[in-house]
């Protein structure tokens, strides 16, 4: 009886030293840093549409933007941060169906 409780306890304290170290390694280990935004935080955010034959990042690339979101499903475009150059650049291409400020939505309906 001395013996099994003898290695369950050397077991035991082997299992805790082990899960005791996890976090230290975890903390030590190399993170990478995010990956900062071009835009400052004082422009605001627009909703890019573009044509469906065209990749929405490579429109974003195109006036030095970085997308918060890229769309391929129900919306084709992106959105980001941009200053007013950049509005008016993308607003100047054929690639281009629409920039919108985004903003909040209300609805007003029956509810469901």
């Amino acid at each position: 009886m001395r013996i099994r409780l003898s290695r369950t306890l050397t077991v035991a304290v082997a299992v805790l030293a082990a899960v005791a170290a996890l976090p230290v390694a975890a903390a030590t280990a190399d993170v990478p840093e995010p990956v900062p935004h071009t835009a400052p935080a004082d422009h605001a955010t627009y909703i890019v549409t573009v044509r469906e034959e065209v990749d929405p990042a490579s429109v974003a690339e195109r006036v030095d933007a970085t997308p918060v979101h890229v769309y391929r499903t129900v919306l084709h475009g992106f959105s980001a941060r941009l200053s007013h150059a950049q509005v008016e650049a993308l607003r100047e291409m054929q690639d281009v169906e629409s920039v919108e400020e985004d903003g909040r939505a209300i609805g007003f309906g029956t509810g469901f």
